[in-house]
């Protein structure tokens, strides 16, 4: 168990974030200041932005999980990711920032009513705030399990503190406080996986006599891999980087293209070396714990039996800062299709910004509460995650592509691809739930929403008029 330094510097590094969102909160002025930092965000924030996105406490855990029982094939999703960072800047970064600043987008939404129309924006936000409460809640299950079995604190009252400093620092301070909390986080879980936990990992397998060819037979090459299930994963994965909204919240928040573009080719390289580092940590655990049956506490295993007092409160930290980071994102977007998205674009277009920001922070609250509700309730990380995926993936990748790429892009196609794809995957994960025994469902509910998609896109699209088509 942690002992009083852990806790120590647990309490430390809750503090620092509250002073952050305190901080921020009293340099709020408007609207695209507290959703995308005055578009001012710099090359390396940009990096950190995305790491805090994508580097989730799942991710973490997964990836130890992963590498405890399969080997290396741990690391082909943290690359996966960063494939997705690289196709995402290359194709769209530039497009997305030039967008934002000649008409002043601040959500997704924003993006897709450009060019499809306000019907579409309705079934975005519709599409995007489901997601990302999917990604809150997921979020904030992981960060109460863990604090639950690193601290011996109970599951409620783990939940309730997670919870509570989440919403705290991210509606009081919005864009502003997650930039630097970020910073603050990246630093932490890049020193507390690559510069400590992989070398204290490495040094305990070698003070025991370990070799790596004392690994079970396949540990270190990627056979057995399925090609389809790998294509799938990473299909997924990089779709998902161009229909999450805090995608375009990050390119919307840079000072610059370049400042965009880079950024995100960083965060893969940063990416990919927290994913080796965790997957060393799993590999170790598997050489010194192999009594565990599976790799579920493998991470967590490694910090509790092999790190000093103090270290494992900084482990915790490095834990929370993944978890947390990426549920902040997720509770701003989410709080952006709120109150952009439905109350300034359909109900107060004149609002003064005073009460825009106020609105904002509301709405942050709201979210973060709901997401705890919902995460309550399911209680499977995992399968929130890839419920949240699944929806802004299915329903919304084909719409977005063709909103730069395909001329023949129509409103009326975009519209019924859109909000039939996401009818028919919520379906399926109802049907999953209602009727387990039906064949049917157990396809996983991104192919027959994609399929939908596409039949739908493609042929309202070249049916359609000429004058239906995308917004230049």
């Amino acid at each position: 168990m942690m002992d009083i330094w852990d806790y120590v510097v647990l309490l430390a590094y809750f503090g620092i974030l509250v002073g952050i969102g305190w901080r921020a909160s009293r340099r709020q002025k408007d609207m695209a200041q507290y959703f995308v930092g005055g578009r001012r965000t710099g090359t390396l924030a940009i990096m950190t932005l995305w790491m805090a996105s994508w580097v989730g406490g799942a991710t973490i855990l997964d990836t130890a999980e992963q590498a405890y029982e399969l080997g290396i094939q741990s690391l082909l999703y943290p690359c996966a990711i960063a494939l997705g960072c690289v196709c995402f800047a290359l194709t769209f970064t530039g497009r997305i920032k030039d967008a934002g600043d000649a008409y002043g987008h601040i959500t997704y939404p924003d993006f897709i009513e450009k060019h499809y129309g306000p019907r579409c924006r309705v079934v975005s936000t519709v599409t995007a705030f489901c997601a990302n409460i999917g990604y809150t809640s997921s979020q904030l299950l992981a960060t109460a399990i863990i604090m639950n079995q690193l601290t011996g604190w109970s599951l409620g009252l783990s939940f309730s503190v997670a919870t509570a400093v989440t919403v705290l620092y991210t509606a009081a301070g919005g864009f502003l406080a997650m930039d630097e909390t970020c910073r603050f986080q990246a630093l932490l879980i890049f020193i507390g996986t690559a510069l400590v936990g992989m070398p204290l990992t490495l040094l305990a397998v070698g003070d025991a006599g370990l070799a790596v060819n004392e690994l079970p037979a396949g540990f270190t090459g990627l056979e057995g891999v399925d090609a389809w299930s790998l294509i799938g994963m990473c299909l997924s994965v990089v779709m998902t980087f161009y229909t999450s909204s805090d995608s375009y919240i990050r390119c919307f928040s840079a000072k610059s293209r370049h400042a965009a573009t880079v950024g995100t080719l960083l965060a893969a390289v940063l990416i990919v070396s927290i994913g080796g580092s965790v997957c060393i940590m799993g590999l170790g655990a598997r050489l010194l714990f192999p009594e565990l049956g599976d790799g579920a506490n493998a991470f967590i295993t490694v910090i509790m039996k092999l790190f000093p007092s103090g270290v494992k409160g900084l482990m915790l930290v490095v834990l929370l800062a993944a978890i947390m980071s990426t549920a902040c994102s997720c509770i701003l977007t989410a709080s952006a299709n709120i109150t952009r998205d439905i109350y300034q674009r359909f109900i107060n277009p004149h609002a003064p910004d005073r009460r825009i920001v106020w609105l904002s922070i509301a709405s942050s609250v709201l979210v973060g509460v709901i997401s705890a509700l919902v995460a309550w309730y399911i209680g499977d990380i995992i399968g929130l995650l890839f419920m949240a995926f699944t929806i802004n993936s299915a329903s919304l990748f084909l719409p977005t592509l063709g909103a730069y790429f395909w001329k023949r892009s129509t409103e009326r196609a975009a519209f019924w691809s859109i909000a039939l794809s996401l009818a028919t995957v919520l379906t399926w994960y109802l049907g999953r739930e209602c009727l387990p025994g039906v064949a049917l469902f157990s396809i996983d509910p991104v192919w027959p929403g994609l399929a939908l998609s596409a039949v739908l896109f493609f042929s309202l699209s070249l049916t359609g008029k000429a004058d239906e088509g995308v917004s230049e």
